[in-house]
């Protein structure tokens, strides 16, 4: 099942209002702790500590000193992943679950994520709660999330497959899978679709939006624009300019 989530980042006081909803929430500390009561359960909330409200649950919080927490309201959710998480509603933060809300962390202190990033990032940090491993394909979610939040770094298929733990084999066996592509045809797709995006709906000049989508030069976009597209990117700058006044 595709998960849905919402992410929010939230700071509670020392009193709180019970509340219930009928979708699933994760809270996630990222600074100082947090008291959660849930279905008559109470637990401190903290940098290893994530608590889980049921949906339709009675819920409350109340923060100690300064505090903050991403908070994930799950429109859907895996069967076997909620039940793990209702069975024990204060889950543990291993410290690779811990590495995945830090990153989620500071993308959205530096501005709000894109839903793309957000949607790939979900499935990788409920498999790190609740599993001994990360699935596969869960991995490939993150991985399309962190390039998604960032396409301008340096990015090979051997960083790729780092970045997840997966041997470069491996990664090409599920982006054949799931793509019916190369990692690196894929990556390639993804940084021309968003320099095609900044062309015709920014200013930005080519050779900066360039570098930004992950191109070593001007040429390099000029090169693979022209092999996939048969344009320049003036030229497509132009012609999408034309089609929206039109």
């Amino acid at each position: 099942m595709q998960q849905t989530a919402d992410l929010h980042i939230r700071s509670y006081g020392p009193s709180g209002a019970p509340d219930r909803h009928d979708y699933a929430q994760l809270v996630l500390p990222v600074r100082g702790s947090v008291l959660l009561e849930v279905g008559g359960k109470q637990g401190r909330l903290d940098a290893l500590t994530a608590g889980f409200v049921t949906p339709g649950a009675w819920h409350d919080q109340w923060g100690e000193k300064t505090n903050s927490s991403i908070i994930l309201d799950l429109d859907s959710l895996d069967a076997k992943v909620g039940e793990r998480l209702h069975e024990q509603p204060f889950a543990a933060i291993s410290p690779a679950a811990r590495k995945l809300i830090e990153f989620m962390a500071i993308m959205t202190a530096q501005q709000t994520p894109a839903s793309s990033v957000v949607q790939g990032w979900v499935p990788l940090l409920l498999d790190t709660l609740t599993l001994d491993a990360p699935r596969p394909g869960s991995r490939l979610a993150a991985l399309r999330a962190k390039i998604e939040a960032d396409p301008g770094l340096p990015w090979t298929v051997e960083s790729m497959a780092h970045s997840v733990g997966l041997s470069v084999s491996r990664l090409h066996a599920l982006f054949r899978l799931e793509h019916d592509q190369s990692p690196h045809d894929w990556l390639l797709e993804r940084r021309l679709a968003l320099a095609c995006e900044w062309l015709a709906h920014t200013d930005r000049p080519i050779a900066e939006l360039a570098l930004g989508a992950g191109f070593s030069e001007q040429s390099a976009l000029t090169r693979a624009m022209r092999k996939a597209m048969d344009i320049t990117p003036a030229a497509y700058r132009r012609k999408s300019r034309e089609n929206w006044s039109k």
